[in-house]
């Protein structure tokens, strides 16, 4: 036997995102418990191309790594201002969101200081090891140096990928890269489309809206310089994201459990329905939109932007000067053409299949369409022979609702695989969260 063999970790983690990064914490200093978190990049970052500046979290800073699993946890964002010497500035600045910015540094000050945290070591394979009982996980670093450990347990935390519509994907293949992009590249590439004349923003939700925002701001102060800002989506209206206390109970482990009751059909319908309450814009964004265009009309001038939700891009392809679009108003059933300069997607992440699952990719018990299934404990069907197991973060929307990408969950979802890894309840969770009784009512 090896010696990863003789001594694998209970767990190990792939991927190191705020989600993986919350268990990570979580389980630091657990009795009894071996873990290790790996990942490709050299240090921690998160959505570095959206690290704008004025940008805030959409949750409270109580959402960080531990705090509504573990308010006592060393890890706390509390703990890291008082770290800084931050703690009487951030009470007088009455902050209940924080910038994203400071979340992004929290959560390197956090990686770089947990001892089970490693990076730069790429996951190239995971295998399944029937005779040992373990999983072999193959890692390399950027210098080629290759290794081996085994763990009893595996946690993908390797995030969504940003996708681009299907009828833009050839146009950066063919050598537009930086006038056609994905938002999570927009900071890259920021400088280079305040120059351009024209830009359009793809989509509804809020890195949409903070794209056009910034691009807005790069006008003169008359709105004459800068780029003329187009803002399309297809939503019908540019929405306000559902922040009410009621509403914001479909983030608890309490909506969880009624949608994992329904249907698989209908749960994917309900998610496309649920557009709102996980695509939406905060209000301050919407409204600081509103008065950068208001700004603009000071002397009777018209702004040099456009708005038009219910529109979907139908196709694109390059042309002198930019990029001719061709869309379709849905609620018309009319079609128009657009030409612009640059085009700026903000159209969303989705999960992705890693590669490195290539070997266990047969021991997977896949849905019809491709998806894992997974259990309450966020741990995906396997293959009776395998004996170990394989939990999800952030990569179950079709099961688990709307919840999965937000940070407010990420907390209770690591304490609650934790607790299964563990076979205790390490992180005690809620039985009961919400005051809404989502389904019907127990009989009498």
């Amino acid at each position: 036997m090896t010696p990863a063999a003789e001594h694998p970790y209970d767990l190990v983690g792939i991927g190191i995102g705020p989600f993986n990064l919350s268990l990570a914490a979580l389980a630091d200093g657990v009795p009894g418990l071996r873990t290790l978190f790996l990942d490709a990049r050299p240090r921690f970052s998160w959505h570095p191309g959206l690290l704008l500046e004025g940008t805030v979290l959409q949750v409270p800073f109580l959402a960080d790594l531990v705090t509504m699993a573990d308010p006592t946890s060393p890890w706390s964002y509390l703990n890291y201002l008082r770290a800084h010497d931050r703690m009487f500035p951030f009470f007088f600045s009455e902050r209940f969101h924080i910038p994203r910015r400071e979340y992004d540094h929290y959560c390197r000050w956090t990686a770089e200081r947990l001892p089970s945290c490693r990076f730069d070591a790429e996951v190239t394979s995971v295998e399944w090891d029937g005779p040992a009982g373990v999983f072999r996980v193959e890692h390399r670093s950027a210098a080629g140096r290759r290794s081996s450990v085994a763990a009893r347990r595996i946690v993908l935390g390797v995030g969504t990928e940003p996708v681009l519509p299907e009828v833009l994907r050839p146009l950066p293949a063919a050598g537009h890269r930086g006038r056609v992009l994905h938002s999570a590249d927009y900071r890259n590439h920021r400088a280079r489309l305040a120059a351009e004349d024209d830009v359009t923003v793809i989509g509804a939700g809020q890195s949409g809206a903070e794209v056009v925002l910034d691009l807005l701001r790069h006008q003169d102060g008359d709105g004459a310089g800068g780029p003329y800002v187009r803002w399309l989506a297809r939503t019908p209206a540019f929405a306000p994201m559902e922040y009410s206390k009621i509403g914001l109970e479909h983030f608890t482990p309490d909506y969880i459990r009624y949608f994992r009751g329904l249907p698989q059909g209908v749960r994917d319908r309900v998610v496309r329905e649920q557009w709102q309450l996980y695509k939406g814009v905060s209000e301050e964004t919407l409204a600081e939109i509103h008065d950068a265009l208001y700004e603009r009309t000071i002397g009777g001038t018209e702004p040099r932007a456009a708005l038009h939700p219910g529109v979907e891009i139908t196709g694109a392809e390059a042309v002198p000067g930019g990029f001719l679009l061709r869309c379709h108003h849905a609620q018309q059933d009319s079609r128009f053409e657009v030409r612009t300069s640059a085009v700026v997607a903000a159209t969303g992440y989705a999960a992705v299949r890693p590669a490195f699952l290539g070997p266990v990719a047969g021991l997977v018990d896949w849905d019809d369409r491709g998806r894992y299934r997974i259990d309450g404990e966020y741990r995906v069907a396997l293959d009776p022979s395998v004996t170990g197991s394989l939990y999800v973060q952030n990569a179950e929307l079709h099961t688990h609702g709307v919840g999965t990408p937000d940070l407010t969950l990420g907390a209770w979802r690591a304490a609650t695989i934790l607790n299964a890894v563990a076979g205790r309840p390490v992180c005690p969770v809620p039985d009961r969260a919400a005051w809404t009784t989502f389904g019907a009512p127990a009989s009498g």
